[in-house]
């Protein structure tokens, strides 16, 4: 059962000493969990990788890999990976955050992002200790270089391919528009995506991880289902 939390104010934080994240499980277990899960799911998937390559080779080239940079645990940046789903060159274009029906995404990018394949590259990620499986979604420096308070706890934790922010704005682009999406962002998701990364840190256990897990899945697959559906209906 998760905690009931009451924040802090902004600037001052709560004893980091009491919560979860100083636990053996956020700091140890978990990471040893991830690391196996991870390395047995990519020599699976190897075929996989293969074929999403070389789709994306045939559309549009070379790089197939997309590789920003994010903050990650304790403060650390690191380069995330992603298969490619917008043109070369595509943060030189337009801003962070993708825009409702983005003319940056190409015609396997948005495929790839509906059903989140995009992100399977992050398996690598995982394996280096980058990243776990459930946690805070990685966020652009600018923002976590901003940071005070309670949103430092964000910190505390890897992050991860998904948590409690993921799944409700599992529709990014649908929630900021198609115009000035890093503005809309900033004004509408940020701060409560930053909320919820923060529940998830406050409450890191197994038991957490396990229930996000299966409720990404759910999610995930009923997106999945839409985009197919309307495309039959299309």
């Amino acid at each position: 059962m998760e905690e009931n939390i009451t924040l802090t104010d902004k600037n001052t934080p709560l004893d980091s000493d009491n919560f979860k994240f100083s636990g053996i499980y956020n700091r140890f277990v978990k990471r040893i969990i991830g690391f196996l899960i991870a390395l047995i799911l990519f020599i699976i998937l190897i075929p996989l990788y293969l074929i999403i390559s070389l789709v994306i080779l045939l559309e549009t080239g070379f790089p197939v890999l997309y590789k920003p940079q994010r903050c990650g645990y304790l403060g650390k940046p690191f380069k995330i990976f992603k298969f490619r789903t917008m043109v070369k060159d595509a943060d030189k274009i337009g801003g962070g955050t993708t825009a409702l029906n983005d003319s940056r995404i190409t015609k396997v990018g948005g495929f790839l992002r509906k059903t989140k394949l995009d992100e399977i590259p992050q398996l690598l990620n995982i394996i280096k200790g980058d990243m776990s499986f459930i946690g805070p979604r990685p966020e652009l420096l600018r923002y976590t270089d901003n940071y005070k308070g309670d949103e430092l706890y964000i910190l505390k934790v890897r992050p991860g391919i998904t948590d409690y922010s993921s799944i409700e704005f599992i529709s990014l682009d649908e929630v900021v528009g198609s115009e000035n999406a890093d503005e809309m962002y900033e004004k509408y998701v940020l701060d409560k995506k930053n909320k919820l990364r923060i529940k998830y840190a406050l409450n890191v256990s197994f038991l957490t991880d396990v229930t996000l897990f299966f409720k990404t899945v759910f999610a995930t697959l009923k997106k999945a289902f839409k985009v197919v559906f309307r495309r039959r209906e299309s």
